[in-house]
């Protein structure tokens, strides 16, 4: 079977760190390289968080920083769900790894020059992806798909219009979606759906590996900061449903529409406007998903924690 080429972009982060877990652990990719944006931390924290996860999961790829600075607005981060580190709740071995020369923008423009038909999968705020495109535009032949958890149909998750992922780069977001790139866009309207509840953790703590011990802690500190925030029972495990959506193709449905993000700096800045129903009859740009099933959701998830112990 020739392997998914992919290059994962995030800003770990719980979720985040899921689905580099996911990745790691599935024989049907190729991990290029993994990029790292600022987002539920400042960049140091964020980058450190992705050492210390390709470290413990033995991913072997070069790890690039960004800037970490949006194309217009101010940086945010979400300290109040990640905690202090962005990746609260587990205490990592000491780093023997270190970054990649290169920072994010140069490490995708030598990826992609190097390989074709790579899928990019961004979990954070797109601004690595926006640079690259400004940069070297003749990449994105080599591109095949962006795949990328962030907006939402409906309501967002840091003001009522707009999704964190968005809402930290707006500008960048509006450069992705009108890339004439393949996007597909796994917003809050599916990633709401996958709640860790305690029956969850209770189920991976069976499987009693050094993976599903990270994500049984993770999980845990997670659960209890969106409780404290939201009220959920279970924390939204937002991210990883996209790389269960590249795993298995029945998990996510998704529909073809024309998105357009909301620049103009008003209330609505950086909500994704999903024309589901075609009112404005213009021409589709993304595949939004629309909906997951979730029973095969967890059952990918728990495929990819098991898959560390053999």
């Amino acid at each position: 079977m020739e392997k998914r080429k992919i290059i994962i972009d995030c800003d770990p982060g719980h979720d985040d760190a899921v689905a580099i877990m996911m990745a790691g652990s599935y024989e049907g990719f190729e991990i290029l390289g993994i990029t790292v944006e600022a987002g539920n931390q400042t960049i140091e924290k964020t980058g450190h968080n992705t050492l210390n996860l390709v470290q413990y999961l033995g991913i072997n790829c070069p790890v690039a920083l960004g800037k970490g600075i949006p194309l217009k607005r101010k940086p945010m981060n979400c300290a109040e769900i990640h905690g202090k580190t962005g990746l609260d709740g587990f205490t990592f071995p000491e780093l023997t790894i270190d970054f990649d020369k290169r920072d994010a923008v140069e490490l995708l423009f030598d990826l992609l020059k190097a390989n074709k038909k790579v899928t990019i999968v961004p979990t954070g705020p797109l601004t690595n992806i926006a640079k690259l495109l400004l940069e070297h535009p003749e990449v994105k032949k080599n591109i095949s798909e962006i795949v990328l958890m962030g907006g939402s149909m409906g309501h967002g998750n840091v003001t009522p219009a707009a999704e964190f992922n968005i809402v930290c780069d707006p500008e960048a977001a509006d450069i992705v979606f009108n890339s004439g790139i393949k996007v597909k866009m796994l917003g809050l309207d599916v990633t709401r759906k996958v709640l860790v509840l305690p029956e969850i953790i209770e189920k991976m703590q069976g499987i009693s590996n050094k993976v599903s011990d990270l994500f049984v802690a993770l999980m845990k500190f997670f659960n209890k900061t969106q409780k404290k925030i939201f009220g959920y029972d279970g924390g939204p495990l937002h991210d990883p449903a996209t790389i269960v959506s590249l795993i298995n193709e029945d998990v996510v449905k998704f529909q073809y529409m024309n998105v357009v993000i909301d620049v103009t700096g008003g209330p609505s800045y950086g909500r994704t406007n999903c024309d589901r129903f075609n009112y404005l009859h213009q021409k589709p740009n993304a595949w939004v998903a629309t909906d997951i099933n979730v029973e095969k959701y967890w059952e990918e998830i728990e495929k990819g924690l098991r898959r560390y112990s053999k």
